[in-house]
């Protein structure tokens, strides 16, 4: 296991992969908030038919030319998103199934088609399904490197605005915060932390790196800031260790153990969590019904003695 860790590449991909972990667990306390978990698996799934046709178009596996089709096709499924619930009486989550269903379905579609062609098969885009961090190259990595720092530096930056953009946006009206520009600078974190992901995690599982260790930090603390932290970390940590576990076998997908390592991260918190942890709420019950014993058996012996 040493000698794995010594490996340049594979330090280079767990770098990458936990500071992946830490934008997308970043960007998935805003979505929770915002109450559009569902949005990054739509614009996830939006995303492959982009990756796609950019292969078709330069015919070469350049990450960062396929991280653009991938960004142009998620934003126009987040386009079509609003465009549908603005225009129809459809609701919002039933939009995000159709472009997410949809979407993919075009996706795999493209994919089939370039897979019968002459080389496509050997063009390494069935591992933007699943994810394969140990495909990526040095160039891969520095493109999610760059990129996932950037989208942590927005948010770090714009902390304060970002707080009052989600939990009171008539209050950031008046402070003169642009809504319609939050709204757009959001989708567009949300776009590029879901196409820096896809390479490693995968079109499927990305959604679940984003909104997991949101769901877990939660449960934890009742602080937005201490909650984004921890989310952070808890991303961060299930990258690296889903992708060391990933390593230790030959051709195992990176995706499913990163999304298997955060689901049991979220299940220690669910049991221990400091705020929501059902070990706690078990232990607060059991205290108030103690409280409860001793409150009544004064009350009981005093209405005896009355009735003597």
């Amino acid at each position: 296991m040493l000698s794995l860790l010594a490996n340049s590449n594979l330090q280079w991909v767990l770098f990458s992969t936990m500071i992946l972990g830490v934008a997308a667990g970043t960007i998935g306390c805003l979505a929770y908030w915002k109450k559009q978990s569902l949005m990054s698996d739509s614009l996830a799934h939006a995303a492959l038919p982009g990756v796609v046709i950019a292969y078709m178009i330069i015919e070469t596996k350049d990450l960062f030319l396929l991280i653009i089709g991938a960004a142009v096709s998620a934003l126009i499924g987040a386009f079509f998103i609003q465009t549908i619930q603005s225009l129809t009486r459809i609701t919002e989550d039933t939009a995000m199934g159709m472009i997410l269903s949809v979407f993919f379905g075009l996706g795999i579609m493209l994919l089939t088609i370039v897979n019968r062609t002459a080389g496509g098969n050997q063009s390494g885009l069935n591992n933007f399904i699943f994810g394969q961090a140990a495909a990526m190259i040095r160039s891969d990595v520095f493109t999610m490197l760059l990129l996932a720092c950037v989208v942590i530096l927005i948010v770090v930056i714009g902390f304060k605005e970002w707080k009052i953009y989600l939990f009171d946006p008539d209050f950031a009206k008046g402070l003169g915060i642009s809504i319609p520009f939050m709204n757009g600078l959001y989708t567009v974190l949300l776009v590029t932390t879901v196409v820096i992901g896809i390479q490693a995690v995968g079109v499927i599982l990305i959604a679940a790196l984003m909104i997991i260790p949101a769901v877990s930090a939660h449960y934890w603390t009742h602080s937005f800031k201490v909650m984004v932290l921890l989310s952070a970390i808890i991303g961060g940590v299930s990258g690296a260790l889903g992708t060391y576990i990933s390593a230790l076998g030959s051709g195992w997908p990176t995706g499913p153990f990163i999304v298997v390592t955060a689901a049991v991260m979220f299940l220690i918190s669910l049991c221990i969590g400091k705020e929501r942890g059902l070990l706690i709420r078990y232990m607060q019950y059991k205290k108030q019904q103690r409280m409860y014993v001793q409150q009544r058996i004064p009350v009981q012996f005093k209405t005896r003695e009355a009735e003597k």
